[in-house]
């Protein structure tokens, strides 16, 4: 089960980088790559991007040093809570091709969250 959990960790944490770095970084490619950053003010879209890259950290760091290893769920809950919210940003915009990357998300920082409690 350790194995299994640090490779959702990994592979969770991985994601949210990509995730976070677009919308921070490569804001402008990311205009053509998701219709919706077009349409939300960019303070938005960065201010999004710097809490996945912050909390992707968070998803490994703590429980590999053995340092505050409490703080690995925390960071999963919370980026569990951006995936949901994103999740009913594009159920609300009637983008529901977009969702299976938001579920995805959700259950994979549910896995780390209860996995590591």
């Amino acid at each position: 089960m350790n194995v299994t959990l640090w490779i959702v960790q990994i592979l969770l944490a991985a994601g949210f980088v990509y995730s976070g770095w677009m919308k921070t970084v490569r804001i402008e490619s990311s205009k053509k790559t998701w219709s919706w950053v077009k349409d939300v003010p960019k303070t938005l879209v960065v201010l999004i991007g710097i809490a996945e890259l912050l909390g992707a950290p968070g998803l490994v760091l703590p429980w590999a040093l053995n340092i505050a290893p409490v703080l690995t769920p925390i960071a999963a809950m919370a980026l569990a809570a951006v995936a949901l919210l994103g999740m009913m940003f594009h159920i609300w915009r009637k983008e529901y091709r977009e969702i299976g990357v938001n579920i995805f998300f959700v259950v994979l920082a549910l896995i780390v969250a209860i996995g590591r409690l």
